[in-house]
């Protein structure tokens, strides 16, 4: 927790994602001053629509670039999928991965 005062956003913040199933997503810089000052990107994934609370995250620069890398390879491989219809097959072949795997 920080004292009021010690914690300052990026004045660079854009507004959340709301993704298609109802969950906001933020992406920030934080930076905690300090008598050496911290920097991290925080990644806040808000409640769904029901009762599943969200989560948060305060990563580093370098975990924060591997973090986008893995998104942007699994966006391609969707679109991909998605592009020669093999997104169904998928999608179904992996249905038991878990009730809520699918949900973000």
């Amino acid at each position: 927790m920080t004292a009021p005062g010690q914690e300052r956003h990026s004045p660079g913040d854009q507004p959340p994602l709301v993704t298609s199933c109802g969950r906001s997503i933020t992406v920030k810089c934080l930076t905690l001053t300090a008598a050496r000052p911290i920097t991290r990107v925080t990644l806040r994934v808000g409640p769904d629509q029901g009762d599943e609370p969200g989560v948060w995250a305060a990563l580093t620069a370098e975990e924060a670039r591997d973090l986008a890398h893995r998104l942007l390879t699994h966006a391609a491989r969707a679109e991909s999928l998605a592009a020669t219809g093999a997104g169904a097959a998928a999608a179904t072949a992996s249905s038991g991965a878990g009730a809520g795997a699918a949900r973000v």
